[in-house]
């Protein structure tokens, strides 16, 4: 776990290229799962959920994630776009946290990224009513297995409500654990003129 050592993140640069660069020192630190990200939604209700998911890729804009469009998340993000996510690696001592607005990803890049999955998990979101009530997990799995069957050694065809989303980030919080609870806060906000970032320490803790 971590140690208390005094943590600091980058002075200048993407917010995002160094949620990136921590994202691979979880990984090669052994991290279990260091691409899992609590993801918050809001539904039409205001009523705020909350759900761990993965992280598929990063880059100048957001966060990208994938799930069945007519989840809850889903859902809420269709009435709603706005979201908020946050990571957490305790062993590292950092926490980022990110706010912004959700938007699909390109119907080919959710094709490149289904086709990359194993097998068994396309054919288990081409079966699985996400977030809806069932009666019997055994039926899911006996329509997987009818499935398979029916393609053979066929492509599985990526259904038309299961792909990826990017939380376009309009702030980033870099958080990284110091001595006494004297947390290294930064917040980085997007000028949505230059797209640019602007920076500012919070106080901590």
């Amino acid at each position: 776990m971590y140690a208390g050592r005094v943590l600091c993140e980058p002075e200048t640069g993407s917010p995002l290229a160094t949620l990136a660069s921590w994202l691979e020192e979880a990984r090669r630190a052994a991290v279990p799962e260091p691409e899992a990200m609590a993801l918050s939604t809001v539904g039409s209700d205001g009523a705020p959920s909350v759900r761990i998911v993965l992280c598929r890729a990063i880059d100048e804009d957001g966060v990208v994630f994938y799930t069945n469009y007519a989840s809850r998340k889903g859902n809420e993000l269709a009435s709603n776009p706005r979201a908020a996510i946050v990571f957490h690696w305790a062993v590292l001592g950092r926490q980022v946290r990110l706010e912004g607005v959700a938007a699909k990803v390109s119907a080919a890049q959710s094709d490149s990224y289904f086709h990359s999955r194993p097998r068994g998990s396309q054919l288990a979101a081409c079966v699985s009513p996400q977030s809806q009530t069932i009666d019997d997990l055994a039926l899911l799995e006996e329509s997987k297995s009818k499935l398979a069957a029916a393609l053979g050694d066929a492509e599985v065809p990526r259904p038309a409500t299961w792909g990826g989303y990017r939380v376009n980030a309009q702030a980033v919080e870099l958080w990284t654990a110091g001595r006494d609870r004297l947390h290294c806060r930064v917040r980085y906000d997007r000028d949505p003129a230059s797209g640019g970032w602007g920076r500012g320490r919070l106080l901590a803790p």
